[in-house]
């Protein structure tokens, strides 16, 4: 019997090979040298061979995938991690390691990781690690609620006890109900796990918080690993539980490791969900917005709408698919006003910049374990994101060379004593055509100006021209 039931197949076409190759020589190649369709044949059988190899190595050990966790427990790291455990069960990883260092964090999303935790149906390891690390409060729960949870020297684990925003004890019957809630919470956690529910039940009524050392002795965690190879042959050999009530060893001698980290949106939405800088994102958007609606010049509107989107997204007012579908939106009406707005192509890379974070964003609501995951390439995301870009730069490109480089009044760079003719009525400001685009304009005096009325521009602010009533015109009428 063959070791590797692969291996035959080359086997099998190099004996053909050879044998048509002689046939070949026979009928007529005087020279004995091989014929053009042997040496291909050759060649498609070394590459069948090669291909073969490398799936075999390939294959010869399972994969570990490894989730590099830090920071605030949010729901941008409980979908992360929901993500991608679904993702390491679809590509059928042996292990799932969550290198873990948090301060803690949102209760509800504790819960959504947790619950990924335990419904998950492949082995999960919690590794509190660097040294020095922790997993206090909320990354108490997420530690015990892994198949095998381990720390490296110098991290700490516990005071998990609730507070409110501000870092305060939650005071009365309500701090009575969220600290007991809790309590029933780790209980169930340290129950399914097998761990010392007694130590889980004081790091939330006591705030108790023990080192590395402590916790391995007290069974709230199982071992201590200082390296990710420590980690994997800790784990080989061992019998957990997954999917609710099913055993598996794990196999993990020889395996390869595969890091996989935040995907850059869902980074930029933790970045977001500070409350500082969400603040800070909100009120300075809205103040452009202002801004626009006094002095319209585009740029204000532009940025000031991008701002209060990403500012509501980062408070959590907006989910994230909602907020999502509204950057699409909000980048379409961009391309379209580029059509008809003179912007040198600054609307229509704002619509590409939505583009790209709306379609980052469409499918990024939280999703059940055990259903697919949902999402646009990112590959698709840049290529349309990419081509668009080089199309706002081309075209932009194109007109700021029209104007450079025309010739006649048409095609002329904007100037004082350049005639136009008002499009929108200017009250004081509105847009006139002139140079053979339409301007965002205002009167020189502040008056008002009707559609139709022949002006020459007296002076150029940027993207805004300065008119005033043709005298000449209004003679010759």
């Amino acid at each position: 019997m063959l070791p590797h039931g692969g291996a035959i197949l080359p086997l099998e076409v190099v004996t053909t090979v050879s044998t048509r190759g002689r046939q070949g020589e026979s009928r007529g190649d005087p020279a004995g040298r091989p014929s053009r369709l042997t040496k291909l044949s050759l060649a498609m059988s070394a590459v069948g061979a090669l291909l073969l190899a490398v799936s075999g190595v390939r294959a010869a050990g399972p994969e570990v995938v490894v989730l590099p966790t830090t920071g605030i427990v949010d729901q941008s790291m409980a979908k992360y991690l929901a993500d991608s455990i679904g993702a390491a069960e679809d590509r059928g990883a042996a292990a799932v390691v969550i290198k873990l260092n948090t301060p803690g964090g949102e209760l509800t999303s504790t819960n959504d990781i947790v619950g990924t935790l335990l419904e998950a149906r492949i082995p999960i390891i919690v590794w509190v690690a660097p040294a020095g690390g922790f997993a206090a409060s909320a990354g108490t729960f997420v530690t015990l609620a892994g198949n095998i949870a381990l720390m490296a020297p110098g991290t700490s684990i516990g005071a998990a006890s609730p507070i409110d925003s501000s870092g305060e004890d939650i005071p009365g019957t309500l701090g009575e109900k969220v600290k007991n809630d809790a309590i029933s919470k780790i209980t169930a956690i340290a129950t399914a796990r097998h761990r010392n529910v007694d130590w889980a039940v004081s790091t939330v009524r006591d705030a108790h918080s023990s080192p590395a050392d402590e916790a391995v002795s007290v069974g709230a965690v199982d071992g201590i690993a200082s390296t990710l190879d420590e980690v994997l042959a800790f784990a080989n050999g061992k019998t957990v539980t997954v999917g609710g009530n099913q055993a598996v060893t794990l196999d993990l001698a020889g395996a390869t490791t595969t890091e996989v980290d935040m995907n850059p949106f869902l980074a930029l939405v933790r970045l977001l969900s500070d409350p500082t800088i969400a603040v800070l994102l909100f009120t300075t958007g809205s103040a452009g917005l202002l801004v626009e609606l006094y002095s319209p010049n585009f740029v204000t509107g532009i940025l000031g709408g991008l701002m209060v989107l990403l500012g509501l997204i980062g408070l959590g007012t907006l989910p994230l698919n909602v907020g999502g579908l509204l950057l699409l939106v909000f980048g379409l009406v961009l391309f379209g006003l580029e059509l008809t707005v003179t912007s040198h192509g600054l609307l229509g890379f704002g619509g590409v910049i939505c583009f790209a974070l709306g379609a980052s964003a469409l499918f990024s609501d939280q999703v059940d374990p055990f259903e697919p995951i949902v999402t646009v390439a990112p590959a698709v995301i840049a290529v349309i994101s990419g081509t668009g870009a080089i199309l706002v730069a081309l075209i932009a490109f194109g007109v700021m060379r029209s104007r450079r480089v025309g010739n006649g009044p048409v095609a002329g760079a904007i100037g004082p004593g350049v005639a136009g003719l008002v499009r929108a009525p200017l009250s004081p400001f509105g847009s006139v055509f002139a140079g053979g685009e339409e301007w965002r304009a205002r009167s020189a005096d502040g008056s008002e100006l009707e559609r139709g009325t022949p002006v020459h521009v007296t002076k150029v602010e940027g993207l805004t021209l300065t008119v005033e009533p043709d005298a000449s015109s209004s003679q010759r009428t």
